[in-house]
């Protein structure tokens, strides 16, 4: 599966964003992650999403300020960000699992198809 990342860009401190990952040819059958790296950071795994949306996981720094969602119509996993920080700074990645959500999660080792990233940034 290709992946495409798009929706980055910059915003305040508090700002809010939605990033979009289209797949192809679909997102069918597989765990959905959003991953991020940081400048002199390794990347970590901040959001997943099972393929039938009924489950999904979220690293502890960005839960209930993320959300991850998906169109299976339209083959595209978004993800909503509200009250960015200047530490959400990174280029943020959409990857794809052939795991269970449970054994996948934001392990990025689990995960087979990568898109080339999208920056976000975050000003202060």
């Amino acid at each position: 599966v290709q992946l495409v990342e798009s929706g980055g860009g910059s915003v305040q401190d508090g700002g809010s964003l939605t990033i979009s990952c289209e797949a192809s040819p679909s997102t069918y059958e597989y765990v959905m992650g959003w991953f991020r790296q940081a400048p002199g950071k390794e990347r970590e795994g901040i959001a997943v999403i099972s393929s039938g949306s009924a489950y999904t996981i979220y690293r502890d720094s960005v839960k209930d300020r993320f959300t991850i969602s998906q169109d299976n119509g339209k083959n595209t996993v978004y993800l909503q960000m509200n009250s960015l920080k200047p530490e959400d700074t990174a280029v943020y990645y959409c990857a794809a699992s052939s795991f269970f959500c449970s054994v996948a999660g934001l392990s990025q080792s689990k995960y087979n198809y990568w898109g080339q990233g999208t920056q976000v940034t975050v000003s202060s």
